[in-house]
């Protein structure tokens, strides 16, 4: 070997501020690749995905869904036709009202708090991944055990009703289905949101039961009072559906089923004029934006 030539050698090199780094930490120092955010979003989703399956979290929320569901499938009473299919969506859809966001709230609130507490998130902190991603991906995590939980939690339901009334109703299901799918997300989103901005898991529990008791008692009973005493026009009404994520969720069901007059505030749903791509925009843009704000705010968090 000549002289001029360069053997690897594993000793350290000296920093421009005087202190030592080994190969390894001159390599994590240097900038991340560009194209590279995907692969940062992908291996903290998966990450999460497989703590929340390994701490039972799938298996957990999928009993809860099909227990309730069967449930009220078993016992209630609707007669063997396409009515009474439409009946039983119907009440299944007022279940999912109430349940979906309170368990995607509790499976959410300390997404990010919890980690603090832990001390985890100063570890993750100081991994070369940019703190937006850490919290879409974990949110994206989360996402997959959710949407997977509540497909077969009520796909079992779904699959005894089939068996009972036939395909007659079928769409009607597959679109309760999907709806209370992203009713979910929806929740969660708003749920990791809540998790970034406090720094105590108590605060957050206790801020997603408030949001979850606005969202979902408060809001209805507002709104039948103000259209009851103040006739409000169609724009009005619609913006109070499309402010709420379950009136946006009661609007995609029970208005495809006619079931409006058994639903509360949806007895005025029929009049709004709202359409299925204006109700899936707004279902959309309830998920985005508390996740934008999530990794908004991410970044100025100090441990």
């Amino acid at each position: 070997m000549s002289d001029n030539q360069q053997t690897p050698t594993d000793e350290p090199t000296t920093r421009a501020d005087g202190g030592c780094a080994t190969a390894v930490d001159v390599d994590l120092s240097q900038p991340i690749d560009s194209g590279s955010w995907y692969r940062q979003l992908l291996v903290v989703a998966e990450t999460e995905y497989r703590l929340a399956v390994r701490g039972r979290w799938a298996v957990a929320l999928t009993a809860i869904f099909a227990a309730f569901a069967l449930g009220l499938t078993t016992f209630s009473g609707s007669s063997v036709s396409p009515e009474g299919f439409e009946r039983t969506v119907a009440s299944l859809a007022v279940l999912a009202v109430y349940l979906v966001p309170l368990v995607a709230l509790a499976f959410s609130y300390d997404a990010i708090v919890g980690r603090e507490e832990s001390g985890w998130l100063q570890t993750l902190f100081a991994l070369p991944v940019n703190r937006s991603w850490l919290v879409i991906g974990t949110a994206l995590g989360r996402a997959v055990v959710l949407a997977s939980a509540t497909i077969i939690g009520f796909g079992i339901a779904g699959g005894f009703l089939i068996l009972e009334y036939g395909l007659s109703g079928f769409d009607a299901y597959v679109t309760f289905l999907l709806a209370t799918v992203g009713l979910g997300l929806v929740f969660l989103a708003i749920g990791v949101f809540i998790s970034t901005v406090v720094h105590e898991k108590t605060h957050a529990l206790g801020i997603a039961l408030l949001i979850w008791a606005w969202f979902v008692l408060v809001h209805d009973l507002l709104g039948l009072g103000l259209v009851a005493a103040f006739g409000l026009s169609e724009t009005a009404v619609s913006a109070m559906v499309l402010a709420n994520p379950t009136g946006i969720f009661r609007a995609l069901v029970l208005g495809t089923l006619g079931a409006a007059s058994d639903a509360g505030f949806a007895t005025v749903l029929a009049d709004t004029g709202l359409s299925t791509g204006i109700l899936l925009g707004a279902v959309l843009l309830w998920i985005a934006l508390p996740l934008a704000l999530a990794a908004l705010a991410i970044r100025r968090r100090r441990l």
